[in-house]
């Protein structure tokens, strides 16, 4: 992938998210990862790259076409990206089955029985075919999260953004869904995502970014980022959460 920022600014009323943020992510990384503490702006820089939301100021350049303005636009390049967030957001209404399938028919123009299809080869690609009939109450964390994952997968997208999938799940099921999104990262997979999850960042990251008070501090290849970094800002970060 290809990105490239350059005086990029988002508030949401009197809170400032990101400053002037720039940055470049060479084509040839695959895997992009945001680190850095909570509210530095990781997750509005994701919502950015997404089309999920728009700046209000500088460019953004996404494998050589600039971010759309306008709806239409922002709809295509939204479908062009699977989407995981903290919270699972799965209807709890609906089984897994029907929560994979109902992006497919309603967003994708995917027949029902094509739709159908396509969600259980994904549940199943994610060891839940067991399971395809349940409501989210029914399922643990950590399958909750890899149901919202084969939906995210379901419309084969370009590219995942990913932000803190992991942050509500206890450590069992941390590893669990960790481990699902290494082997996408192993199948040559696009994905942009947050974590706090400093050992996984660096086994996965072909480029690691570090924000901070809505501004990028540090972008480099994870051996440098994490071996020897140039902010100090970074080295004190990287200093305490690497401790234990």
């Amino acid at each position: 992938m290809n990105i490239e920022a350059s005086g990029i600014a988002k508030s949401y009323g009197k809170s400032t998210a990101l400053r002037e943020v720039s940055l470049r992510v060479p084509g040839s990384a695959r895997v992009v990862v945001l680190v850095g503490p909570s509210g530095g702006g990781k997750s509005t820089l994701l919502r950015l790259i997404g089309g999920l939301e728009t700046p209000d100021a500088g460019s953004l350049v996404i494998d050589g076409a600039p971010l759309p303005r306008d709806h239409a636009g922002l709809l295509r390049h939204r479908r062009a990206h699977g989407f995981l967030f903290q919270a699972f957001n799965l209807f709890p209404h609906l089984t897994a089955l029907q929560n994979v399938t109902l992006p497919l028919t309603e967003v994708h123009g995917m027949g029902g029985a094509e739709a159908e299809a396509r969600a259980m080869e994904r549940l199943e690609r994610f060891l839940l075919g067991a399971h395809a009939g349940k409501r989210p109450a029914e399922l643990s964390g950590g399958q909750q999260q890899r149901v919202a994952l084969a939906r995210a997968l379901a419309h084969q997208p370009r590219r995942l953004i990913l932000d803190e999938p992991t942050s509500a799940l206890d450590p069992e099921m941390t590893a669990e869904v960790l481990e699902v999104i290494e082997e996408l990262c192993r199948e040559g997979q696009e994905i942009v995502l947050s974590t706090h999850e400093m050992g996984f960042a660096r086994a996965v990251a072909d480029q690691v970014v570090f924000l901070a008070e809505g501004k990028v501090l540090e972008i480099a290849p994870p051996d440098t980022f994490f071996g020897s970094p140039t902010h100090p800002e970074v080295k004190a970060f990287l200093g305490q959460v690497m401790r234990w």
